[in-house]
């Protein structure tokens, strides 16, 4: 499970509709339904929030928005809440570690997005996400 710091207008069509299904999945897991993947570290920082079910709302509304920009149809009534949306930090080193991770990935998948986005020194983040100073965050898995 991946749920990128980064942008989602950053990513490729195949890191799009991957982060879909993955931040889905990451809501069963905060409502309860499932058995597995409870103690992801991907899923630390929306248990941190006040209200773990409407940050990753927050999170897959952005995504589903990004769906809609690029003609993608997304199905968003699998967002179970909505609502004011909480800004969460994200450590300056941890969207760096997730650039360079994400420009492999688009290398040698989506070399015409990797043209476009290898020049980039340093993302935007997920607009739900404000970049603080700080290394790699301590529940990422290098």
């Amino acid at each position: 499970m991946r749920l990128w710091s980064i942008n989602p207008k950053l990513l490729d069509k195949i890191g799009l509709v991957a982060l879909w299904r993955e931040a889905l999945l990451a809501q069963k897991v905060l409502l309860g339904q499932t058995k597995g993947y409870k103690f992801h570290p991907q899923l630390v920082r929306f248990q941190a929030c006040v209200d773990p079910v409407l940050a990753i709302g927050c999170y897959l509304g952005e995504v589903a928005t990004e769906a809609e920009r690029r003609g993608y149809r997304f199905d968003s009534t699998k967002i179970v809440k909505r609502g004011n949306c909480p800004s969460v930090p994200v450590h300056q080193g941890q969207m760096e570690y997730e650039w360079k991770h994400l420009l492999a990935k688009l290398q040698v998948r989506s070399p015409a997005v990797y043209e476009t986005h290898h020049g980039i020194s340093m993302p935007s983040a997920h607009p739900m996400f404000h970049i603080v100073p700080g290394g790699i965050e301590t529940w990422e898995r290098v």
